[in-house]
This record gives structure tokens, C-alpha cells and sequence, in this order.
């Protein structure tokens, strides 16, 4: 039986409608303007995309992201099992602590990028909403059968991102130790408002911040107690996608795929040496062949001239020559210019080579740019 809703067109065939998130009604109330999304209606914006991109690099800003698949993966001899799924080194992952992984299929290709962290009765993932179906079934397939794999459908999560975030966070806090004693990539058990939490300094938009997973019953009340700092405003899709994108993170589904590795994705920092090295985890061979050998392409940032934002499928040209494309695309409100990722041919990737875009006929200068575009704030 499906786990989506089913509705049928006017021939008969079944067609999957789009879910609602559990603060589905709170966002309406506050003005957020509804779109599908990943499977699900969520909100691109409230007051305007380019105002909630410049709060939340000011301020802070409070994203549902309860459309994100939440995992627990249990067992005894869970560690080798997971080993044997992703590529990554669990032995040195301590407990509350939060790394970031990829999925691979057998060919090394990208199927999601996703968070782990050791919980104390197994690992708790956070995968992407587009992709959360087929990761079950791929980690299904993939763990042995003693391996429990558990999806938290009931759950909510929240992320409250900015340089204002702790302070609007900490008024609420309570729990066995002081949230200041997280940094950068560390979790632990609290409570915010007396309700019961599990929070992550992380998030997805270059800002210190913090990631929320609470029950769905208990979301609007943390909503409602959080938006009701000063610091903090409900901030939707949109803005999330252009502070990723200034802070230089691939989005799946366009900067990262089956036909992209690691290695030129510019992510071999989520394989750690000793994988690298041993392998036992899909796509080893290719993985390592990629580390050996190098690969023809590289995930890159482009700073264009002009205000069109190139947008993703833009052709990126060497003179004449095609040389990669453009995988997001937009514009910059921080840098009030616009800015890209692509991936082009390693000859055409070093910082400061000149490149141009192709969109609408005509060809926008840009030139190659490190990444991130705008400085990275965690709190190390």
C-alpha cells in the first residue's frame, strides 16, 4: 500500500498527491505562500525572498524541514552494518556527535547526501524529502536483516539559523547541560519550553544555527515559542535555497546525482582516509579509482558580471568551446550580484579563469570563484 495519498485523473491513473507537513496550518495563518515540494506543500515565502535571506543573515530565521526523512538505524553490530551501506568511519563519530555522508549506488554515483549522528541506542540519519522513499529501500536492501531500520514519520524538525539563533534558542532551554556546550556538528537530548528535543548545531545555510527534531504534535508550540522572540521570523523555501547557495552547498537533485561522485562533486571530505582506503561500501571501486586517478570535472562557483542570474542546464563556455553547466543559479542578496555553481572540465576550473554562461541567446561573463561565496559562521 502506498505511504502517499492517491488521487486519479480523468483517466483512471493514480497520481500521488502532495503532503501536508505538520505546521501546515501555521504557515498559512502567518501569510506563507504554499508551493509543492519534495512530495509535500510547503512555503516558498512570507514577507519576500530577498527580505528573509538578508534576516536570516542578520537575525535569525526559523525553516520547517519536517518534509527532511528522519531515521534510526538499531542493532546489535549496527556500527559494520551501517559501514557496509555508507562511506563513512563511524569509530571515530562520538556519541552526539553529527557528521556529514553520502549514499552511493554500486557504480560510486550519488543517490543523497545525509547526516548521521550516534545516539545512544543506534544512528539517527537525516536524508532529503525527494529522496527518503528510495533511501529506505536502498538501506533496506543494503543492512542486514538483524539491522532495524526505522523511519520517524512522527516527528517534526525545525532548523533555527542565524548570528541571533542561540540567544533566541537559549531563553528556552532546559536539560542536563547548557546549550553553549554544543558546537559546530554536536547534538544532544533537551527541552525547549519543557518539550522534549533533540538539537544539532547544524543547518544548511552557511550561519550558526541549530536543528530541531521534536514530536509533529508539538511543532506548533515551539514554532509559536521561538517566532515569539524578536530575533526570529518564519523564513521559507526560497530563502533557504539562496543562503545555501551563497554558502557554497550542493542541493540534490541538482548539484549532486547518480552521474556525480564524490570526487568531483568536491566532496572527498565525507570519505575519510581510512574508507578510502579499505572500502566495503557500494561503489568502493570507482570511489577509489576517482581518489587515484582524479576525475574529468569539478563542482565549481561562478561570480557573474551583470545582474541575469544564470540558471541550472546554462551552458559554460571557454571562448567557443562548451566546457560544463550550470547546476544552481541565482541571485546573490548578500553580494547583490549573481552567482552559480557548475561543473566544467578540470582544465577550466582553477580559481579566476574566465568563463561565460549562455542564457537567453546571449553569453554573461563570469569568472571561476571560490566557494563559499559569503564567509561560513558556524561556532567551533
Amino acid at each position: 500500500m502506498s505511504e502517499y495519498p492517491v488521487s486519479e485523473d480523468e483517466d483512471g491513473a493514480e497520481d500521488l498527491a502532495p503532503l501536508t507537513l505538520p505546521l501546515d496550518a501555521w504557515h498559512r495563518e502567518r501569510g506563507g505562500r504554499m508551493v509543492e515540494f519534495a512530495g509535500y506543500v510547503m512555503p516558498v515565502q512570507y514577507e519576500g525572498i530577498m527580505a528573509e535571506h538578508l534576516w536570516t543573515r542578520e537575525n535569525a530565521g526559523l525553516f520547517d524541514v519536517s518534509h527532511m526523512g528522519q531515521l534510526l538505524v538499531s542493532g546489535e553490530g549496527v556500527e559494520p552494518a551501517l559501514e557496509g551501506a555508507l562511506p563513512i568511519d563511524l569509530s571515530t563519530l562520538k556519541l552526539g556527535a553529527v557528521r556529514y555522508s553520502l549514499l552511493l549506488d554500486e557504480n560510486g554515483g550519488i543517490l543523497d547526501d545525509l547526516m548521521v549522528a550516534r545516539w545512544p541506542g543506534g544512528f539517527y540519519l537525516v536524508v532529503n524529502g525527494a529522496t527518503k522513499w528510495d533511501d529506505i529501500g536502498t538501506l533496506r536492501e543494503t543492512l542486514p536483516d538483524d539491522i532495524t531500520l526505522n523511519h520517524l514519520d512522527d516527528r517534526a524538525l525545525l532548523a533555527l539559523q542565524g548570528p541571533k539563533a542561540f540567544a533566541a534558542l537559549e531563553r528556552h532551554i532546559g536539560g542536563q547541560y547548557p546549550l553553549a556546550g554544543l558546537t559546530f556538528m554536536k547534538g544532544g537530548q533537551f527541552t525547549i519550553g519543557g518539550v522534549e528535543a533533540w538539537i544539532s548545531r547544524s543547518g544548511y545555510t552557511g550561519e550558526d544555527g541549530f536543528e530541531i527534531s521534536i514530536t509533529a504534535e508539538d511543532a506548533a508550540t515551539v514554532a509559536d515559542l521561538l517566532c515569539g522572540e524578536p530575533e526570529v521570523k518564519p523564513i521559507g523555501l526560497g530563502a533557504r535555497d539562496s543562503l545555501r547557495l551563497e554558502a557554497g552547498l550542493p542541493l540534490y537533485g541538482h548539484d549532486l546525482s547518480p552521474e556525480t561522485s564524490a570526487v568531483d562533486a568536491d566532496l572527498k571530505f565525507a570519505i575519510n582516509k581510512r574508507r578510502r582506503t579499505d572500502g566495503g561500501f557500494p561503489g568502493a571501486e570507482r570511489v577509489q579509482a576517482d581518489f587515484a586517478n582524479g576525475t574529468t570535472r569539478r563542482r565549481i562557483g561562478l561570480l557573474l558580471d551583470g545582474r541575469m542570474a544564470a540558471r541550472e542546464g546554462a551552458k559554460v563556455f571557454a571562448g567557443d568551446e562548451q566546457v560544463g553547466l550550470v547546476t544552481s543559479g541565482g541571485f546573490s542578496p548578500s553580494l547583490q550580484r549573481p552567482i552559480a555553481m557548475a561543473y566544467v572540465d578540470v582544465a577550466h576550473a582553477q580559481d579566476g579563469t574566465p568563463l561565460s554562461v549562455e542564457m537567453r541567446g546571449k553569453r554573461l561573463d563570469a569568472r571561476v570563484a571560490a566557494m563559499p561565496f559569503v564567509p561560513h559562521r558556524y561556532h567551533r
